[in-house]
C-alpha cells in the first residue's frame, strides 16, 4: 500500500531523531507489567534493535529481567520467524536483512513479546517494516496460546490516528511510550 510506504518513511525519520534519548527508566512500566501478570520466570521475547528502533536491550540492566529467559527472533525459511534463547553479550549472526540473530537452538514460545514499531494507532495496531514477520508469527501463535502478551514500544509522537490495516495485521495488548502505557 502506498499510504503505508509514506507513513513508514515519515515515522522512521522522526524516530531516528529521538533514538539516543532512551534511558533504562523508559522500561519501568514494562517491568511492573511483568511482575503483575507473571508469578514465575518467563520467556521474554525482545528484539535486537536496528535501524534506530528503541533500544530494548537497556531493559537488561535490571536484575529482575536478567533472571528471565530472554529470547530474540530469528528469521526462518519462507519469511517466517521464531524466538530463540539468547544471553546478553552472546555471539550473534547477521541475517539476510542485516539484523542480528542468535545461534539457532530450540525455538521457545514467549509469554510476553516486545514488538518494534514504526507507528501505532489509537486501537493498538502497529506499522512495521512491511515484511509481516511479527504479524505472521502472532497470527499463528496467538490462536494456539491465548495468554501471550504483546507490547509494542515506541515514542508517543509515533502515534497516528488510524493506520491503514489489512486482515493480517494484529492488534497489540499494550503500547509502551516514554509517557507510560498507551491503552
Amino acid at each position: 500500500m502506498l499510504q503505508k510506504y509514506h507513513l513508514r518513511k515519515k515515522y522512521f525519520n522522526l524516530r531516528k531523531k529521538k533514538y539516543f534519548e532512551i534511558k533504562k527508566e523508559f522500561f519501568i512500566p514494562l517491568l511492573n507489567l511483568i511482575k503483575k501478570n507473571f508469578k514465575k520466570k518467563i520467556n521474554l521475547a525482545l528484539y535486537y534493535p536496528s535501524s534506530f528502533e528503541i533500544n530494548i536491550l537497556k531493559i537488561l540492566d535490571y536484575n529482575f529481567i536478567k533472571k528471565q529467559n530472554i529470547l530474540i527472533p530469528k528469521i526462518k525459511d519462507k519469511n517466517s520467524m521464531n524466538f530463540y534463547p539468547w544471553k546478553k553479550n552472546e555471539v550473534l549472526f547477521v541475517n539476510k536483512f542485516g539484523m542480528l540473530e542468535p545461534i539457532k537452538s530450540f525455538a521457545k514460545i514467549p509469554d510476553l513479546i516486545v514488538v518494534p514499531i514504526i507507528a501505532y494507532d489509537e486501537k493498538n495496531f502497529r506499522l512495521g517494516y512491511g515484511k509481516g514477520f511479527y504479524d505472521r508469527y502472532l497470527n499463528k501463535y496467538l490462536k494456539k496460546f491465548k495468554n501471550i502478551l504483546t507490547v509494542g514500544v515506541a515514542f508517543s509522537f509515533q502515534k497516528y490516528h488510524k493506520l491503514p490495516k489489512d486482515k493480517n495485521d494484529v492488534k497489540l495488548d499494550y503500547i509502551l511510550t516514554e509517557k507510560g502505557f498507551y491503552k
